[in-house]
């Protein structure tokens, strides 16, 4: 094992850990420091609560009339107070990546947005899942599981509102175990249905709050995972965690997601047991990771591709800044892929090389000039694919893809604020600069730093900088990490 050496760890782990921000600088990197500054990064430089990134209260909007006794104006105005409340949503969530500081709580609810993939109209409902996700997102995962599965939105989303034991829906109960805790293959047709019909009777109120509507439930025996029981929704969430084959899933996702594309099954095996054994405490899961040796081998360093919203709020933390019209922000994400609160399909984001095609790669490299120089948007995003089933989101993916339309080849004017960022270097001599920039910003050094000269506005030390500092970003290895 070849462990790389001292910043370049902290690196790897300001990256993996978060979006790319600097940890404080160590003079060392023995065992017992490398645990303070991992405590550092899995509770935070403070205790406080998660930041708050509500754009809506439920006072904002309508409760929940049928469409039928609405007036035509009075459904326009609801979607369209919805949709401008999404795309709010979406500039509040990144905005709260690019200030918190406590990157990794962000990072980790990034990764539970595309494991729990749901789409919803409803902008409160959104909301409210987004707020379960960051305040369970290093807790436990039978507590964070149990609430997004009672989440209006997942509800809606997977159709639970209408499973009653009359006409089981089995749609939420497939994609619980599917998607949430067992994967593919664990469980059969015959348990899908057992447990369909422990979750008739779960659903929301006009209001958007978890009902249990005892009258529609089905309380008869069932069969679920070998188990008999008059089991209910509860039960099944509780039986599915009993299952070891659960923390195997979760960590192998997890490892795939701050590890490695390609899972190394023999650790996730060690670190599942111990996920298992913990109760599926995620933080102590997260701190075996980043405690390990194995995790700063040379092979695991600079091997992941950045999905766009790490490039996107990795750039920003770097070099503050602040555009002019933030919901820009939606327009960049979706042509890089990966659109917040839009997720593909049920089964989220794939990641990994699903991030890069031909149409993508060439724009990733140019965001930084984008950006900094305040180019045009002069590529058009590709329309979202309404997800099948989904229904009522229908009208709203058709307005999301008018909204990307009219931003089309629009200028992107950003207040860049280089003074922090400068300031970073005050104390670098000239002929170390672009090695110094290049180093701190990537996790492959071997880029040609001549060829950095070359290119870079020598004019200015400050000119020099910035210059090669979007250089850097705008070469193929910044896009990994």
């Amino acid at each position: 094992m070849a462990v790389v050496d001292h910043q370049l760890q902290l690196q790897h782990l300001a990256w993996r850990a978060g979006f790319g921000e600097t940890l404080p600088t160590i003079s060392a990197w023995e065992h017992k420091r490398r645990k303070e500054i991992v405590n550092k990064v899995l509770i935070g430089k403070t205790r406080k609560a998660v930041e708050d990134v509500s754009v809506v209260s439920a006072d904002d909007l309508p409760g929940f009339r049928p469409k039928k006794d609405m007036t035509a104006d009075e459904r326009k105005k609801l979607q369209q107070m919805n949709n401008d409340g999404i795309k709010d949503l979406n500039v509040a969530w990144v905005n709260a990546m690019i200030r918190s500081e406590h990157p990794l709580r962000e990072k980790i609810s990034l990764f539970w947005h595309g494991h729990f993939a749901c789409r919803t109209q409803n902008v409160l409902f959104n909301q409210q899942l987004l707020g379960v996700i960051r305040e369970n997102a290093l807790g436990k995962f039978g507590d964070l599981l149990t609430a997004v599965s009672k989440s209006p939105a997942m509800l809606q989303f997977l159709n639970n509102q209408q499973n009653r034991k009359q006409h089981p829906n089995e749609n939420f109960a497939r994609e619980v175990m599917e998607l949430f805790t067992l994967g593919r293959g664990n469980y059969t047709e015959q348990d899908v249905k057992e447990a369909a019909r422990a979750f008739t009777g779960w659903g929301f109120d006009g209001d958007g709050a978890f009902v249990f509507r005892e009258k529609q439930h089905d309380d008869g025996e069932k069969i679920f995972l070998g188990k008999r029981g008059n089991w209910n929704g509860d039960d099944v969430l509780k039986i599915l965690l009993e299952q070891p084959q659960t923390a195997t899933f979760i960590t192998r996702k997890l490892y795939r997601f701050f590890v490695a594309d390609d899972a190394d099954e023999e650790k996730v095996a060690q670190l599942s047991k111990k996920f298992y054994q913990s109760g599926y405490d995620i933080r102590s899961l997260m701190k075996e990771i980043f405690m390990a040796d194995w995790f700063y081998d040379g092979s695991l360093v600079g091997n992941k591709i950045k999905s766009p919203v790490e490039l996107l709020v990795g750039i920003r933390r770097t070099v503050p800044m602040n555009f002019e019209k933030e919901e820009v922000m939606l327009v960049f994400q979706r042509v890089l892929g990966q659109l917040l609160f839009y997720p593909p399909n049920v089964a989220g984001w794939p990641g990994g090389r699903s991030w890069i095609d031909s149409s993508s790669l060439m724009f990733r490299l140019r965001v930084p000039q984008v950006i900094f120089y305040s180019d045009n948007l002069n590529i058009r995003p590709k329309e979202i694919t309404p997800e099948m089933g989904e229904g009522n989101n229908y009208k709203m993916t058709l307005e999301i893809n008018e909204f990307l339309k009219r931003q089309y080849a629009k200028k992107v004017n950003a207040k860049i604020s280089w003074e922090s960022y400068l300031k970073g270097y005050e104390d670098i001599s000239r002929p170390d600069l672009s090695k110094a920039i290049a180093n701190s910003l990537l996790q492959n050094r071997n880029i040609d730093t001549a060829l950095l000269e070359k290119y870079a506005d020598a004019s200015s030390r400050e000119n020099y900088i910035k210059t090669v500092t979007i250089d850097v970003m705008s070469t193929p290895e910044y896009q990994l990490c």
